[in-house]
């Protein structure tokens, strides 16, 4: 169980470390078009595992001792996954692609500093949802499977490789080193198996809070997709590309989960 365990919050992060590699094979920065078909995937497959990864389950978990009103831990741990994100997005300096000013507080920081912490940002939630489906299966809740928690974490790590890509490539072409890109890249990837091993613990002192810390992590999740995500597949010239890749996103993440859940 710890080996499985180990490898499942490792995962993503192998995701994110292959896709930020891509700055050293590929001498070209990503087009428009498949930067937007890339972060139309990724918002594919969060807003899936939002719903059948840590939604779903959090109701499920709550409905025996709750009946019809188990969708209350669902709504305050989303809605508090929302105002958690909303607060760092507020406090923390960061830069959003395409953007030319920077968010959060004033900051003496470099641009390409504020990029990663833009990237950063989007990786806790999901770190944090790998860690709180893992904690379910150690805790022995029921409700997630070892099949359902290993879905999550490749679906993560499916859509953690092409955001590796987005952000080391155009940091590349701000002035930065192919190594330092990846190296950058690869970091910012980091906060999520330590996100992740954070929310275990926290779960685990506290397992009759689980649907409240999915349902968290689900709304930490969509606050990304429709802060920075959408708003990133739509921008510049009209294309449906952002769309459908948001659509084959979607019915992946939720054919993997149903397919090993």
């Amino acid at each position: 169980m710890i080996v499985q365990v180990l490898l499942g919050l490792l995962i993503p992060f192998a995701g994110t470390t292959a896709g930020s590699a891509c700055v050293v094979f590929m001498k070209n920065e990503l087009k428009d078009k498949v930067q937007r078909a890339l972060t139309g995937f990724a918002s594919g497959v969060m807003v899936a595992a939002s719903i059948w990864s840590l939604l779903i389950p959090a109701m499920t978990q709550s409905e025996e001792n709750m009946g019809r009103l188990a969708f209350i831990p669902a709504v305050v741990g989303f809605w508090l996954g929302i105002l958690f994100l909303l607060l760092l997005d507020c406090v923390i300096p960061h830069l959003h692609m395409h953007a030319e000013k920077a968010e959060g507080p004033k900051s003496k920081l470099k641009r390409t500093t504020m990029m990663v912490l833009a990237v950063t940002l989007h990786n806790i939630p999901e770190g944090m949802a790998v860690g709180v489906v893992y904690a379910g299966v150690i805790t022995g809740s029921g409700i997630v499977t070892v099949g359902g928690a290993l879905a999550l974490a490749l679906g993560i790590a499916i859509q953690n490789f092409p955001e590796g890509a987005i952000i080391s490539m155009p940091l590349h072409s701000e002035g930065v080193s192919k190594t330092r890109a990846f190296l950058y890249g690869t970091l910012s990837g980091a906060v999520e198996p330590v996100g992740a091993f954070l929310t275990i613990i926290a779960a685990g002192l506290v397992v009759p809070a689980m649907p409240y810390l999915l349902s968290f992590a689900a709304g930490a999740m969509m606050y990304v997709v429709v802060e920075e995500l959408i708003p990133e597949m739509s921008s510049g010239e009209h294309s449906n590309i952002g769309v459908i890749m948001f659509a084959m996103g979607f019915t992946l993440m939720m054919a993997l989960d149903v397919a090993l859940g």
